[in-house]
């Protein structure tokens, strides 16, 4: 089907014409090559393509077919302009690993543009405007020419098998095959091109289990306790994102059921999936969100002021949480602890809601992941659209939306005043998709009615200010005094206190300019330990020691790169005149890693001296068979910077006499792991992906 979209395709405008330029077949045909030159009519201002002087772009595409393993590669690279603009493309048809029946695609592409006359910007947006267009009509061409095929009365093709050879070339070939009783094979069996051979063999012994069923599958009984209803490919994409949590992440991976809810979030994008959860996990490690129900106290002023707290559950067994927004003083909450304190408060709510659904799934007896929420906007005024007001709930949605995906799982709205269009209309385009089609809004009095609040709640717990019998505990709210409120200067000294209380640091790392850590060691037999995220792109650790101090660290300017760098710092200690192996040498050998990897490891000092922490840019090798880089660089690549790295480290020196040559006396007490965890590590576990001390 892919193949006949050549030498040109209607549903293509663009592609206008192509040429074979070589070919290869195998003797045996598992293998064929194809390479052609395609001509594209890009779809560009004309006054763009007489400055550049041409009509056409021409782009080289290589296809390889294996039919012995079943896979269809594709690459694609420009020629036109190959010295301005670099353009690669890769795309794979292979079989799924879980099922044979399934097809996977997948694509990704890298666009490098070095210099185009000025028109940089322009040349940008077209090549991602012809490249999205393209991307969603692949499915169409397919499906249109698959159609075409199954017209033709082609719905399937065979299997490839190996010839038979034979022991003379002179002679005619009769393979002698076992004689076995007649069977009757299934017409499935035949259209996925399974062999006689392969049928009878199944066939004969249907107990005998598959290689690898253990591991790439889970219990249904699970499955329906704890984590829902799952399609097989659901299942397929959840087994594939935890295995590559447990990869990269050394045994620290959240609970399927975390991994489930980013999975939902982005409809089972494993890519798009992982990107959000990788970066939520290292969100609650930097801020130890982990920790924020056992070492957070909220301050008095949200215990008698803040309108909400959790009441019973709902209908389906969801806690139910219930604001009482229409009462709440918000402008007097923000002035009287600042938008971090307010912030902090609400993710302590969310911690408690994944708290209580757990409970909830061992109470109930089946899988509960998110929680109702019922808002009540009774006294909803003017007052309540202040701006700094506004400004900290659009923050506090923003880092909900992004850090508890899927948990909201109904949000009842009562008693809608006339001023609610305007705060929706300010609020509602912050609020992802998926989560407003659960909304549910009522003015007045209509929750009473049918299709009301009784659908979704027993009578039994409806609060008592809504008319119901039972008596709710949620604080009424009320006006913060004044005597309360803080100084602009005085709420800004706070909410540095309380939201960057992290033990880890952030750093940049750029191309030529790598982040250095200094550490002092008096006494030989030290131990440096390390625990570091690597939030962006990939990086090269290493770890130097010198005798003589470096000069003292100076902040990288980053002039050459015109980059500014909010969120990390860029130090850099080794003198560019030092030599190594002269002025200082390297104590252990370098360690590349990727993006989304958490690297903890230790390091016993052999002399005193100074010892250098580097996180430096790796810069992607191409890969040896189709000279392309991973998804992951694509995506960098397409950013303003395309060579800056980010990390987040921390590290801590144990002296000699705290050293008694037991791995565990190197685990830190100040461990970032997360407690979303479905079991803690051991120490053992989590030095394994880091270096060997020698």
């Amino acid at each position: 089907a892919y193949e006949r979209r050549f030498p040109t395709c209607p549903l293509i405008p663009m592609f206008v014409a192509s040429d074979t330029v070589n070919e290869y077949k195998s003797e045996d045909e598992a293998i064929h090559v194809i390479e052609r030159r395609c001509k594209l009519d890009i779809d560009a201002p004309r006054l763009l393509k007489k400055i550049a002087g041409v009509d056409y772009v021409y782009f080289v595409q290589k296809n390889s077919l294996n039919r012995r393993e079943r896979t269809l590669h594709i690459e694609a690279y420009n020629e036109t302009f190959s010295n301005r603009v670099i353009i690669n493309e890769h795309c794979s048809y292979t079989v799924h690993p879980d099922n044979e029946d399934w097809t996977c695609f997948e694509q990704s592409a890298s666009l490098d543009i070095k210099s185009f006359f000025g028109f940089e910007s322009t040349v940008e947006k077209i090549a991602m405007k012809q490249y999205t267009s393209n991307i969603k009509k692949g499915k169409e061409i397919i499906e249109y020419y698959l159609k075409q095929l199954e017209e033709e009365g082609i719905t399937f093709v065979p299997r490839w098998t190996p010839p038979v050879a034979c022991k003379s070339e002179s002679s005619t070939c009769h393979p002698r095959r076992p004689v076995s009783p007649a069977i009757n094979i299934p017409e499935s069996a035949t259209k996925e091109g399974l062999s006689s051979k392969e049928i009878l063999t199944t066939s004969s012994s249907p107990s005998e289990p598959t290689a690898g069923t253990p591991d790439d599958k889970l219990d249904a009984d699970y499955i329906k306790r704890y984590l829902g209803d799952l399609t097989p490919m659901q299942e397929s994409c959840l087994i594939r994102l935890r295995q590559w949590l447990q990869e990269t992440h050394k045994g620290k991976i959240p609970k399927d059921e975390h991994i489930l809810r980013f999975l939902r979030a982005r409809d089972f994008n494993i890519d798009k999936a992982r990107e959000i959860l990788c970066q939520s996990l290292t969100w609650r490690k930097q801020h130890q969100v982990d920790y924020i129900l056992d070492t957070w106290n909220p301050p008095q002023v949200l215990q008698d002021y803040y309108a909400g707290g959790w009441h019973h559950h709902d209908k389906d067994g969801r806690p139910l949480y219930v604001l009482r927004l229409g009462q709440m003083d918000t402008k007097g909450l923000v002035r009287a602890l600042g938008e971090e304190a307010l912030l902090r408060y609400v993710l302590s709510i969310n911690e408690e809601g994944l708290r209580r659904c757990e409970e909830n799934t061992k109470v109930f007896g089946r899988p509960i992941s998110s929680w109702t929420c019922l808002v009540d906007l009774e006294g909803l005024n003017m007052r309540h659209l202040w701006r700094p007001g506004v400004k900290a709930l659009l923050r506090i949605i923003e880092v909900v939306e992004a850090n508890y995906p899927e948990t909201l799982g109904r949000l009842l709205i009562l008693r809608a005043p006339r001023v609610f269009p305007v705060l929706w209309t300010l609020v509602s385009p912050f609020i992802d998709d998926n989560t407003r089609k659960k909304f549910l809004i009522y003015a007045g009095n209509d929750y009473q009615g049918p299709g009301g609040l009784l659908d979704y709640i027993d009578k039994e717990i409806i609060p008592d200010f809504l008319g119901g019998e039972c008596m709710c505990e949620v604080p009424e709210g009320g006006l913060v005094p004044k005597s309360l409120y803080r100084t602009a200067e005085e709420l800004e000294n706070e909410d540095i206190k309380l939201w960057t209380e992290t033990i880890y640091q952030s750093a940049s790392v750029f191309k030529g300019a790598p982040h250095e850590v200094l550490i002092q060691i008096v006494d030989a037999s030290s131990v440096i330990t390390w625990d570091f995220d690597v939030c962006k792109g990939d990086i090269v650790f290493n770890i130097f020691h010198s005798k003589r101090a470096p000069q003292p660290p100076k902040k990288d300017s980053l002039g050459a790169h015109s980059i500014t760098s909010p969120g990390g710092n860029n130090v850099q200690l080794i003198d560019k005149v030092w030599q190594l192996g002269r002025d200082y040498s390297m104590v252990e050998s370098p360690l590349i890693c990727k993006e989304g990897e958490s690297v903890q490891g230790s390091h016993v000092t052999r002399w005193p001296g100074f010892y250098i922490l580097q996180w430096k840019f790796h810069s992607m090798p191409a890969c040896a068979t189709t000279n392309l880089p991973r998804v992951d660089d694509v995506l960098a690549s397409l950013q303003v910077s395309s060579h800056k790295c980010k990390v987040m480290y921390y590290t801590e020196v144990i002296g000699s006499e705290d050293f008694r040559g037991s791995m565990t006396s190197l685990e830190s007490s100040h461990s970032g792991f997360s407690q979303l965890s479905a079991a803690t590590t051991s120490s053992s576990q989590s030095h394994s992906s880091s270096m060997i001390s020698r």
